[in-house]
């Protein structure tokens, strides 16, 4: 099986904070971020700091802060950008199936999806870029965003901390950090067995 685990430690301990933040930066709103581990890569640093390796007060600072600016750097590139980046099916990154299915998230969850999509891989890069192409109220936005952010990561991170401590998950660990992405599929999976993110976003 995979190391997932020692993959995510490796990388954290080789480039520390900067591979952190970094990966939490381009997940919350770059493009090219959806595929990054960014649950999965919180709650491993969160076991880290609990262990002394790092310090939990610089990782929830930075992961928090970096989490905020890359939601609003994502806001800023649907504003500028737009649909017209999103246009050429098929493509890893321009395929509008992207924004289609942040999009219906969008739809059904409203203005709290800003927070919502926090939690769910892939939805969580392109929220941002939907809010800026619908012209979403910049203050309503950043209200969310800092809410957003600062859960997810209080989540992710603490969870970890205070988590990892325990004998069995910390036997565990990778089958906790899978059962984690998991989870966190589930709202994206539930939406494919609907057949609603294949739907470019309309409603049945």
């Amino acid at each position: 099986m995979l190391d997932l685990v020692g993959n995510i430690e490796g990388l954290v301990l080789t480039f520390g904070y900067v591979a952190i933040f970094s990966f939490v930066f381009a997940e919350s709103g770059l493009f090219f971020g959806f595929f990054l581990p960014g649950d999965s890569l919180l709650f491993t640093a969160g076991i880290l700091a609990q262990r002394g390796i790092l310090d939990l007060n610089i990782l929830l600072v930075g992961a928090a802060v970096c989490a905020i600016a890359g939601d609003q750097v994502g806001y800023w590139m649907g504003t500028k950008y737009g649909r017209g980046f999103f246009a050429k099916p098929g493509d890893f990154f321009r395929d509008p199936k992207n924004i289609s299915r942040a999009e219906e998230f969008y739809a059904k969850h409203g203005r709290k999806t800003i927070v919502l999509a926090r939690f769910v891989p892939v939805v969580r890069t392109f929220a941002p870029i939907v809010a800026g192409i619908g012209s979403m109220d910049y203050k309503t936005f950043l209200g969310y965003n800092i809410m957003g952010g600062l859960l997810w990561t209080l989540a992710m991170v603490l969870g970890g901390y205070f988590l990892g401590g325990i004998p069995f998950i910390a036997k565990n660990l990778e089958l906790i950090v899978l059962v984690i992405i998991f989870v966190s599929l589930l709202p994206v999976i539930y939406e494919l067995a609907k057949g609603g993110l294949g739907k470019g976003g309309k409603e049945k």
